[in-house]
């Protein structure tokens, strides 16, 4: 056998290991473009973290990284909680063909996932939650053979899932609390050990669960039906009939449409007839008014005395002629059962503060009961309108939204009566005076997991009405004897997002949603208001004030830099986790998001707040001494 001459070795041994440093090299360059790309925009980066061409990132130790025992290969990559504000390259990422662990949760990653994601064939984790991707997931991610958990929950992603039942080793799908649609695979659920779609917008039947799963883990998709959930399905329709039964069924039906278009024709005629007929009556009986509107103040605000005999509300002789037609509708609560219209004119009346569409009245009666009326005005719905849409709300009850009591309903004026609630609102506990009184984060936490709570509740319950708040911010939240926080005046600012002027005295602002609301977007102005709520909590700042705008001063301190300094400094002298308010100011700023579609709905709200409020109590009680 001939010998093969030593100096072919040396340069076959060359030639090896210069193949494989040009390929390490590769992979470290490209793993630095994607480092670079998970930064953009995002201030300075630390160097001692690594991640540049220059070094090594198994030897060198690049934060996050973590190799194989023999530290050649790059087998992990974590980098969650980093307030990461870039965008996710996935042709560069891959390029590690090793890496099996993907962690970039609990960030601010916005954009899609990219195509080229399965090019990183032996990923077995990927985990993506709590962040601001959006867009389709692309449709090779089943591609990913040897996936074992995906996590993607937390984000705004939208559109149809890919055929992820073809991974057949997934143990674990979390996509909770985005806005997927359509209807949910059929996966293998007698495999999965963790899964939940909840709060997404899916819909039709759910696939055969093998009895794994629970309701909780569909919750929130109100389009859904079938076992867990208690919605039953509607039954298959009749298989089709002959063309023949079809022409027959037409013919009827459009037989009955042209009877019931006669029928209509024929009513609106008569109407109309007796409508003339009422009217040249009326005429005959000259000058008998049918409105009862209420007359302004005639002194002003700062003229009012306490004990004064005159109310600041008044009304004409022809008004009182009409109050027969217009009485006071006292609605289920005894507080005050057999109050008259009369009596709310007699007692004095201060006010506490005015909006461009109405003000609100502190009045006290003889026997000390205290009340606050709020007077709207300029508001074009009809009174039959107006009173079928205060007995809806008056239906739904829940202990942190303020009950009516009453309310009085003319052409020209609405009077909304509640219950006095003398301990303030949430604005006077966040920026009044505090008389060394703390308000600190566990509270804090407390209430907005509340005012979240309260505010699902009702738009669940107005969902297919369109009923939202439209005007919420801190002096709506009012602080009741146990120092709870109630939402008060729901559904009294029909949609008009524009309009968030303060009815607290001598502290006027604006929480003004950038895009104008409209019917079917009160919900999505409601959380912009809330939003605003969750930042004026974390900060402790007025949401306008000379000038100031706290929405747009947060959002260009995440965009320049993230910083502690965007927190309340009574928190962080506390000692409030950091982690938690970085969470809750993450849910903020998805329900200020510019764009109204983009934001959550207050379902998904809720539960994010009472996720991070259950993380604190834990902490607290692992830290109690």
């Amino acid at each position: 056998m001939d010998r093969i001459p030593i100096w072919v070795l040396f340069i076959s041994l060359f030639l090896l290991l210069h193949i494989t440093n040009s390929e390490e090299e590769d992979v470290k360059r490209s793993l630095a473009k994607f480092y670079e790309q998970l930064w953009s925009g995002n201030g300075q980066r630390d160097p001692s973290w690594g991640w540049n061409a220059t070094s090594d990132p198994c030897t060198d130790k690049w934060k996050g990284v973590i190799c194989d025992s023999q530290s050649i290969s790059v087998k992990k990559i974590i980098l969650n909680g980093l307030n990461l504000t870039g965008t996710l390259d996935a042709s560069s990422l891959c390029t590690a063909k090793s890496l099996v662990v993907l962690r970039l949760n609990d960030n601010h990653i916005d954009g899609e996932i990219p195509e080229e994601i399965s090019n990183c064939k032996q990923l077995t984790h990927l985990n993506v939650s709590w962040n601001q991707f959006s867009g389709n997931l692309p449709s090779n991610l089943s591609r990913l053979n040897n996936l074992k958990r995906l996590d993607i929950s937390n984000n705004n992603f939208s559109g149809n899932l890919p055929e992820l039942p073809r991974i057949s080793g997934l143990i674990s799908f979390l996509a909770q609390t985005n806005q997927l649609s359509g209807e949910i695979p059929q996966f293998d659920f007698s495999n999965l050990a963790q899964f939940n779609v909840s709060f997404n917008n899916f819909s039709g039947p759910i696939p055969d669960l093998h009895g794994n799963f629970k309701e909780s883990s569909f919750t929130g998709n109100p389009e859904l039906c079938g076992k867990p959930l208690p919605k039953a399905c509607p039954p298959s329709p009749p298989p089709k009939k002959s063309s023949k039964g079809q022409k027959i069924e037409q013919v009827l039906m459009y037989s009955g449409y042209i009877l019931l278009g006669l029928a209509f024709m024929f009513f609106v005629a008569f109407r109309l007839a007796k409508r003339k007929k009422t009217k040249e009556e009326d005429v005959v009986k000259k000058g008998t008014v049918v409105d009862g509107s209420i007359n302004k103040p005639s002194t002003a605000p700062s003229d009012y005395k306490a004990g004064a005999s005159r109310s600041e509300f008044s009304i004409t002789s022809a008004d009182q002629s009409a109050m027969v037609l217009s009485p006071l509708v006292v609605l289920t609560s005894p507080v005050v059962k057999g109050l008259k219209f009369e009596d709310l004119l007699k007692a004095p009346a201060e006010v506490l503060g005015r909006g461009r569409h109405g003000s609100l009245y502190k009045v006290i009666f003889e026997d000390r009961m205290t009340l606050a009326v709020k007077r709207i005005k300029d508001w074009a719905i009809s009174s039959e309108d107006f009173k079928r849409r205060m007995q809806k709300i008056d239906q739904a009850k829940h202990p942190n939204v303020l009950p009516a009591l009453a309310f009085y309903c003319s052409k020209q004026e609405k009077l909304v009566v509640y219950e006095y609630q003398q301990n303030g609102s949430l604005y006077r506990l966040l920026h009044g005076t505090q008389n060394g009184q703390k308000f600190e984060w566990g509270s804090r936490l407390s209430v907005a997991a509340s005012i979240a709570e309260a505010l699902a509740f009702m738009h669940e319950e107005f969902h297919g009405d369109g009923i939202g708040h439209g005007n919420l911010k801190s002096t709506n939240i009012l602080m009741n004897k146990n120092m709870e926080p109630c939402i008060s005046e729901y559904g009294l600012m029909a949609s008009d997002s524009q309009d968030h002027s303060s009815l607290s005295r001598g502290n006027s602002f604006k929480a003004i949603d950038p895009k104008s609301g409209t019917m079917n977007s009160t919900f999505k102005a409601d959380m912009y208001g809330f939003g605003v709520i969750l930042l004026e909590l974390l900060t402790g700042k007025i949401v306008q004030n000379n000038g100031f705008d706290l929405a747009r001063w947060v959002n260009s301190v995440v965009r320049e830099e993230w910083t502690v300094e965007v927190f309340d400094k009574a928190l962080i002298r506390e000692g409030a986790s950091q982690e938690r308010m970085v969470n809750m100011l993450q849910v903020a700023l998805k329900c200020i998001n510019p764009s109204p579609e983009a934001r959550p709905s207050m379902n998904q709200v809720a539960l994010m707040v009472n996720t991070i409020k259950e993380e604190e109590e834990e902490r607290s009680i692992v830290f109690e001494p």
